[in-house]
């Protein structure tokens, strides 16, 4: 059984990363407007407002908010099927609680979809991929407050009745589940509006913004298949496995309960339900958490479509060790170590291709055979080009490759139901965690350097002819 025929090959972006154009048009500021640049190992910072004299790279991004007509043009080139992007709440609601939205952003979107689909490109769109109007966050304090449930719905009311002829497949929340690492505020900042750890209880906290999150997807949900049923409305899981390091019952315990920050969040938007793990801890928590009788309700009715996810890597579990939390390799859990059998990237992120086709295993086995899509896996890399005007990326060639052959032993031995796949940063991007240029995941070098200097230029890189013949030939070629 090869890959179904209309298997949606493609590539994944988010409007925060490549747009720019972050004051024009009537757009309002989002979270990612007021966190500067980093780099590997140099946290970006979060400021009060955009300061003067400070350098934020998602102010301009690749300028797509100028290009986007000569950029897509160039992924129908490579054969795209799909691209997914976000659209940037901020555009739309400037402030996040306008009871009007802004027409200039919406027909930027219009605008684009058309360019894309006249291509015979299909969107895949985020609602909100870490874009949250600033508004949002100054007023009501993010996702900790209520209101913001309505807000979104109404957001997403908006965007579902402005393109649903033009869009099918939508997601609400990207990587929601990335939150959970409480102990880098700029998670919190970009899935919820919130830095938990100015909180007491950070953890509650965490917990509290992601339950009205589920309660505002599955809301949108709702009234998205109300607007066309055909939508197909997914949610959007940071995803990978955690390994035992030894098959000791201690190791093993350890793994499984640490991929409940993975299944938590897809529980409960595929299910409807909160899961058994997660209300056995809050009870042993004390936690009184504001979910309502109408909440449970409301995520019965709105349960997703599909299951959205991304993979880079996966973790391994030591039960015996407990390492400084800054030296973990997960910066999260003080139990992971490295995995000695695999490799890594420049940036420490395991490289595990094997680990993919896991997880479309457990979803499909968790979730009874929903739909699944991969919309981000990549690899970032230092890179320059070369005399040529080039760059010879073979080993971003090796690993997507390694990776589409375990996706393809998944469809074709496991039996999941895989709708799509689109690899992350398609052309080259500002990075979401370091805010850097210079760790490059695309088919398409831009010639825009840290500090956000350079022409701009789009350059095509060996990979491009190399995934062009992978979409050409429906992955047969790899």
């Amino acid at each position: 059984m090869a890959l179904p025929k209309d298997f949606l090959w493609g590539g994944a972006v988010a409007a925060h990363q490549l747009e720019g154009g972050y004051d024009l048009d009537g757009r309002g500021l989002s979270v990612s407007d007021v966190m500067t640049g980093g780099s590997n190992g140099v946290p970006r910072v979060i400021t009060d407002g955009v300061v003067p004299g400070k350098y934020y790279p998602n102010h301009k991004g690749i300028d797509f908010y100028h290009t986007y007509r000569d950029d897509i043009a160039l992924f129908a080139e490579m054969g795209f099927k799909c691209f997914r992007t976000s659209i940037s709440w901020s555009r739309i609601f400037p402030e996040g609680d306008e009871t009007e939205p802004n027409e200039a952003g919406l027909k930027f979107y219009d605008d684009m979809f058309d360019c894309m689909l006249e291509h015979g490109i299909q969107p895949v769109i985020t609602l909100s991929h870490f874009e949250m109007p600033y508004g949002l966050c100054k007023k009501y304090g993010g996702w900790a407050n209520r209101e913001l449930i309505d807000l979104f719905v109404r957001y997403a009311r908006v965007c579902f009745e402005r393109y649903h002829t033009k869009v099918k497949y939508w997601m609400t929340f990207n990587e929601i589940g990335n939150q959970f690492n409480i102990s880098n505020p700029i998670f919190g900042w970009t899935n919820s509006g919130v830095v938990f750890t100015e909180f007491d209880d950070p953890e509650k906290m965490m917990y509290q913004c992601a339950h009205y999150e589920f309660v505002a997807s599955a809301k949108a949900v709702v009234e998205g298949h109300k607007i066309d049923p055909d939508l197909m409305i997914g949610c959007m899981i940071a995803s990978g496995p955690t390994y035992p390091r030894e098959c000791k019952p201690a190791d093993v315990l350890m793994a499984d309960d640490s991929m409940h920050h993975i299944f938590f969040f897809g529980d409960v938007q595929c299910r409807g339900i909160y899961p058994n793990y997660a209300v056995k801890m809050f009870e042993r928590k004390g936690w009184d958490l504001d979910i309502t009788d109408d909440d449970l309700v409301a995520l019965k009715a709105g349960t997703c479509d599909y299951i959205g996810f991304s993979y880079y890597m996966s973790s391994v579990v030591d039960s015996s060790v407990e390492v400084d939390i800054s030296k973990s390799t997960s910066a999260n859990d003080p139990h992971n170590v490295p995995n000695p059998y695999l490799g890594a990237t420049d940036w420490g992120w395991t490289i595990d291709p094997v680990g993919l086709r896991i997880m479309l295993k457990r979803f499909d086995e968790r979730y009874n055979g929903m739909p699944q899509f991969i919309v981000e896996n990549g690899i970032g890399m230092y890179e320059e080009l070369d005399e040529n005007n080039t760059v010879e990326d073979d080993t971003r060639i090796s690993y997507l490759g390694s990776h589409i052959r375990e996706l393809k032993k998944a469809v074709e031995e496991d039996g999941v139901n895989l709708i799509g796949y689109t690899p992350w940063g398609c052309i080259d991007v500002v990075s979401f965690t370091t805010g850097e240029y210079a760790k490059r995941y695309g088919f398409i070098y831009v010639d825009i350097k840290d500090g956000g200097e350079g022409s701009g230029k789009r350059f095509k890189k060996k990979s491009f002819e190399w995934y062009k013949n992978v979409i050409a030939t429906n992955g047969e070629e790899v």
